[in-house]
């Protein structure tokens, strides 16, 4: 598997923070903080993906790049994702 790609249990709960318009804040792996509203998830020519958050503008956040997501929308259908220890099994469990 590519270090670009990240498993389908993370890819998931992105995917709903971007269904619900979940305003999310995200540490990256290179300490960076970012918030903003999920809008979407592209992938690039050369199969990087990106979730696309708008805090006034939109930016592209590479997933490969992601530490910690953090929503912060009340009564969201779960609230923190770590894609830094992840469990050999594939299971993760949403917070």
């Amino acid at each position: 598997m590519s270090e670009n790609i990240i498993p389908c249990d993370l890819h998931d709960y992105i995917e709903v923070a971007c269904l619900y318009g979940y305003e999310v804040k995200l540490k990256l792996k290179d300490d960076q903080v970012l918030t903003g509203k999920a809008i979407n998830v592209v992938t690039s020519e050369d199969k990087h993906e990106y979730l696309i958050i708008d805090n006034g503008q939109k930016l592209q956040v590479d997933l490969a790049q992601l530490e910690y997501l953090h929503v912060l929308t009340p009564n969201a259908k779960f609230q923190d994702i770590s894609f830094v220890d992840m469990p050999k099994n594939g299971q993760f469990t949403a917070h």
